[in-house]
């Protein structure tokens, strides 16, 4: 008898701790469906039709409700009205990517649909710019589309009026379109691998479409302790990934940087992209200083480019985020504030550094921040790495030169290679408080 209650009671307290979870005042969550405990409203749902499931749900309790997928909550926004707010008005807000353990436990947070935070936007940035150097919205894109709808007619064509399902064949049509981008030349629909990769892509939409795949991502264990067809999930993706390796294999020893040729060109060059920038700044010393004098202060009026880079580096690495705290003299009405006297002041110079109105493409490492279309060093008022003011650096001048000569005599003699690969390098400050700290790494410095 005491084990029945006991029971009950921990079922008791189970039902209430869901109903408090569910309550307006934790948190202030949309109203929903009370959820059972531990496994939310799952058994409310149809997993083959969510969509119906959500419509139903949005006429008792309004376009925006909560559901609880096991014991998470997940607001729910249905119909334009609600999701235009959301996703247009308050774009910013909602632009992270929520969970989806199927895909982060294979794709480990990777490429442009699931990533996060800095690594997302500067994917999605060079995805977009990528695209457009290609031809996206011009003529040779649309060249490349045209093509294709020639050979799918032909493809057709081949069925000789007789009952067929189309489904497979209008499939490769945008997949080839997507292939001619990526590695510059359309399939037959006949080849091979093709049909490998048409398969495997196919397979894992029907994978994680199905319901097991539904019921995994409300209960994450699930995926690494039973069988499923998530596994079958993880070796398509393990199958693609291979070929998609071994086609960059063949880029790299074919590829020309003055003379990209798709997709897999460009991100090749983007890897390569610190190594560059050194090459530029080295044959801008050789043309300037040469091999048989020390570089001085006058040489850097002659090298805008190694000027930019350092700018650039200083930028980039943002060493003082907060800088020192200040503190106003007296009281002082600032944008209709009034600030008492002795009030401490903190100033982002983070901010400044990474104002996206004056350096596009912030986060991303680029010398051109501080060059016109001439190629001549540009100066920026944002340009604050010593604080500005009254107490700004008292050693700006001294650091500047110290940067110049240092870094040009280093590159004048040595050649900097890294022990990691460009891709695989993390600039990652390790602390990010007073100051931005480096993370460990290595460098070789081989002899010129």
């Amino acid at each position: 008898m005491d084990l029945v209650m006991l029971l009950v009671l921990t079922l008791t307290c189970l039902i209430l701790l869901s109903i408090w979870r569910q309550s307006p005042g934790r948190g202030k969550l949309p109203p929903g469906p009370i959820p059972l405990p531990i496994i939310g409203n799952i058994f409310q749902l149809n997993v083959k039709n969510i969509t119906q499931s959500l419509t139903s749900f949005s006429k008792v309790y309004g376009p925006v409700f909560t559901l609880y997928f096991g014991m998470k909550p997940t607001v729910i926004l249905h119909g334009y009205e609600a999701v235009k707010e959301a996703l247009i008005d308050h774009g910013e807000e909602f632009a992270e990517r929520g969970s989806f353990p199927v895909a982060e436990k294979i794709n480990k947070d990777l490429g442009i649909v699931f990533s996060h935070g800095n690594r997302w936007k500067e994917i999605r940035r060079f995805t977009l710019t990528t695209l457009r150097n290609l031809g996206m919205g011009k003529r040779n894109i649309e060249d490349c589309v045209q093509e294709e709808a020639r050979c799918l007619v032909e493809e057709l064509r081949k069925t000789n009026g007789s009952p067929c399902d189309p489904t497979f064949i209008l499939g490769c049509a945008p997949c080839n379109v997507i292939c001619s981008i990526i590695f510059q030349n359309r399939f037959d629909y006949k080849d091979q691998d093709f049909l490998d990769l048409m398969e495997k892509l196919n397979e894992n939409m029907k994978i994680l479409s199905s319901p097991w795949t539904q019921f995994c991502s409300f209960f994450p264990v699930l995926i690494d302790y039973c069988p499923g067809s998530h596994t079958t999930l993880a070796k398509n993706v393990y199958h693609i990934r291979n070929y998609l390796l071994k086609k960059i294999k063949e880029h790299q020893e074919s590829l020309d940087v003055t003379n990209p040729r798709d997709f897999i060109d460009y991100y090749l060059i983007k890897w390569k992209q610190y190594p560059e920038v050194t090459a530029k700044v080295q044959e801008e010393i050789d043309r300037v200083v040469g091999k048989h004098r020390s570089p001085c202060m006058q040489d850097r009026s002659r090298m805008p480019y190694t000027d930019a880079m350092i700018h650039e580096v200083q930028r980039f690495i943002d060493l003082l985020p907060t800088n020192l705290p200040h503190a106003v003299t007296c009281d002082i009405k600032f944008r209709n504030y009034l600030i008492p006297k002795g009030t401490t002041i903190i100033t982002s110079l983070s901010s400044v550094l990474h104002d996206s109105k004056e350096f596009p493409n912030p986060e991303i490492f680029d010398p051109g921040h501080f060059l016109d279309g001439n190629g001549k060093f540009k100066k920026s008022d944002y340009f604050m790495p010593f604080s500005a003011g009254k107490r700004m650096c008292a050693g700006e001048g001294l650091a500047r030169m110290e940067l110049f000569l240092f870094l040009t005599t280093i590159l004048q003699n040595f050649k900097l290679k890294s022990v990691l690969h460009p891709k695989d390098i993390d600039t990652t400050p390790v602390f990010n408080g007073f100051a931005s700290l480096p993370p460990f790494y290595e460098l070789c410095f081989i002899p010129l």
